[in-house]
């Protein structure tokens, strides 16, 4: 079998079980086991397959009609523009969340030497964009799963950034040893009744997802954390779902009333992010 036809069987295969993506999702993995980039794929279609080779991408393709995420298979994600090492410990990175990241960098630039906390880091994938776009700022990350901790650790060591972030493991805002100037976080957001609706349900941690009865138990815990831990002049950004926004933003005028509070919608025109920020004291 040649890479062509391998990667013409797999498009089917995925497409006919409603693999969104399908033709995309059959590249990568073929990519994955053949070890190869995606010039050597398309300039030499016609190479053969040992049968190690196909072995190894059948299971992959069995892996995702089972409805495994690639990015798990694989053990990666691109993020922001950058490559993120991943497993089943950790929520996968979405595009979307890369709004809270770019409206994060915007709102630091006001400071000369921001402290920036990212709460629920998951695999580290905001705070390390953050550390490498913002080199004066001082970043904590923190998880209360000790293994994605571990897992965002690689991803600092990856990138660099092991020094400029400090990894903490605990409830929020609670590991914090001191306020900061953001406090960004994207945290779980789904109700519980809609987990089973969720496609990677299963696969990723029910932990990084499920928000409690209303979505909202854990961003309600936050925010009361959230008092505490921002400075005067202080900004809080945060990931919400669909049809959330009004919802956070009367909690967040409940917990803060003299704050001014933004949402920022994303390019489908759906509510994404929500920005408080605190006025000077």
């Amino acid at each position: 079998m040649t890479r062509r036809q391998a990667l013409s069987h797999a498009r089917k295969l995925l497409a006919t079980n409603n693999i969104e993506g399908a033709s995309l999702e059959a590249e990568l993995l073929l990519r994955y086991a053949l070890k190869i980039d995606r010039i050597q794929l398309y300039t030499e279609p016609d190479q053969g397959l040992t049968p190690q080779q196909e072995e190894t991408y059948r299971h992959c393709i069995e892996r995702r009609l089972k409805g495994e995420p690639s990015a798990y298979i694989v053990g990666h994600r691109e993020f922001f523009g950058l490559d993120f090492y991943v497993d089943k410990n950790v929520l996968i990175p979405r595009p979307e969340t890369e709004l809270l990241v770019e409206q994060a960098i915007v709102r630091s630039r006001k400071y000369s030497a921001p402290v920036i906390v990212d709460v629920g880091t998951g695999c580290g994938a905001i705070a390390t964009s953050l550390a490498l776009n913002l080199p004066n700022a001082r970043i904590y990350a923190t998880d209360v799963s000790e293994v994605a901790v571990n897992v965002a650790r690689c991803n600092c060591q990856k990138h660099r950034v092991q020094d400029r972030i400090s990894l903490l493991i605990g409830n929020m805002l609670k590991p914090l040893p001191e306020s900061v100037d953001i406090i960004v976080a994207n945290l779980p957001y789904v109700r519980t009744t809609n987990l089973p609706q969720v496609n990677t349900i299963g696969f990723e941690p029910c932990l990084a997802l499920d928000g409690g009865a209303d979505g909202l138990g854990i961003i309600h815990q936050l925010c009361i954390q959230a008092k505490d831990k921002l400075l005067s002049s202080g900004c809080l950004l945060m990931e919400i779902g669909m049809g959330q926004g009004t919802a956070v933003t009367n909690l967040l005028h409940d917990i803060f009333s003299q704050a001014s509070i933004k949402i920022i919608l994303d390019l489908s025109g759906i509510a994404r992010v929500v920005c408080l920020t605190l006025p000077s004291y």
